[in-house]
């Protein structure tokens, strides 16, 4: 059973850093396509960064473009998110997700972790 935990979420005022990690246990990590998505209070999921299994392509949303940086450890199995010059806009529960090799759809999920930005 693949399992994906994460953490690092907080209350922030704006323009600080948070940096969110995500655990995955359970499954192949380093064959995982990876991404962030986040869900604002009445909004949709919206992707918010992508990486490619060796992490060496990454794409992300225009909102977060070059205020975030996707990262991951395969030898830690461990996806990270680095957030600098949070806005109040960024406000929202992250979650991670992992879509498997030759797959469409992310099939795995995190619970969700909650980032709250302060204006």
């Amino acid at each position: 059973q693949v399992q994906l935990t994460e953490s690092g979420g907080g209350l922030v005022q704006a323009g600080d850093s948070l940096r969110l990690s995500c655990t995955v246990s359970g499954g192949t990590f380093s064959t995982y396509i990876m991404a962030w998505f986040r869900q604002a209070p009445g909004k949709e999921h919206d992707l918010v960064a992508r990486i490619n299994a060796s992490g060496r392509d990454e794409t992300y949303a225009e909102s977060v473009e070059g205020r975030f940086t996707i990262s991951r450890d395969n030898a830690k199995n461990t996806l990270y998110l680095q957030m600098n010059s949070l806005k109040p806009e960024d406000t929202a529960v992250y979650y991670c997700a992992a879509r498997p090799r030759g797959m469409g759809s992310y099939d795995y999920w995190g619970q969700g972790t909650r980032v709250t930005v302060s204006s």
